[in-house]
């Protein structure tokens, strides 16, 4: 892909301008949010490919931002931007539907790295390697053609990572994977770079979304000492 619309929401103007300049000079195309308000009517109107969002913010936070885009279906990714110290954010982020996160201060290599990765895997491999497939489970079907989950025939909102998760652990049935390995395999970079939460976090919503009794998963279980992997 080139020219993918980014969306940055961002109120600092130097911070922002920053960003703008890099990843205007590779290629992509920057659209820029200072408020809470403006961000959601760019997301909106313009349909940005992936929305690089600062929690803090003068009006809307950037928790309500997410918090709202999801539960209107919006599926794009969604990485945030974060104080080293502020573990709190990380995880509420992530709770609210946040794919991944950065810590501020950052390189910019490495967030380049990190939306390169991102939008790759949302936007290229299940869309050209998997049409007209679909994978079934119990009540639940996955249309890799669609790019959609049902549950039930009631179709399931999941974000463009949860169902690249969902699709890497039911292809491999019963194989048991390392945070590492999935984060490789579905966000596209190492865990020295990735957060291993990040995945604890995406397993606990496939569960709430897609277990009978999430508490005691049936398809999605905890391998002890090693990771997660898909029971069949």
């Amino acid at each position: 892909m080139s020219g993918e619309r980014i969306l940055i929401v961002e109120d600092e103007r130097a911070v922002a301008r920053s960003l703008e300049y890099a990843l205007t000079r590779e290629g992509y195309s920057v659209l820029w949010a200072d408020t809470g308000q403006r961000a959601l009517d760019l997301a909106h109107t313009q349909e940005p490919h992936i929305i690089l969002l600062d929690l803090r913010l003068p009006d809307i936070s950037g928790f309500d931002i997410c918090r709202q885009l999801r539960a209107e279906g919006y599926r794009q990714p969604i990485l945030i931007l974060t104080a080293m110290d502020d573990q709190l954010d990380k995880v509420l982020g992530l709770e609210l539907g946040a794919d991944d996160y950065v810590v501020k201060p950052y390189e910019m290599r490495e967030l380049i790295a990190r939306l390169r990765a991102m939008l790759r895997r949302a936007y290229e491999k299940l869309a050209l390697a998997n049409r007209g497939k679909h994978i079934l489970f119990g009540d639940i079907e996955i249309d890799l053609e669609q790019l959609q989950v049902t549950h039930r025939s009631q179709p399931v909102s999941l974000t463009s990572t949860e169902f690249r998760l969902l699709v890497h652990l039911t292809s491999y049935p019963n194989r048991p994977f390392t945070r590492s390995e999935l984060l490789e395999a579905v966000w596209g970079y190492d865990s020295s770079l990735g957060s291993e939460r990040s995945v604890d976090v995406h397993i606990r919503h496939l569960r709430e979304k897609l277990e009978d009794d999430p508490a005691v998963p049936r398809w999605i279980v905890t391998v002890r000492g090693v990771g997660y992997k898909f029971q069949t």
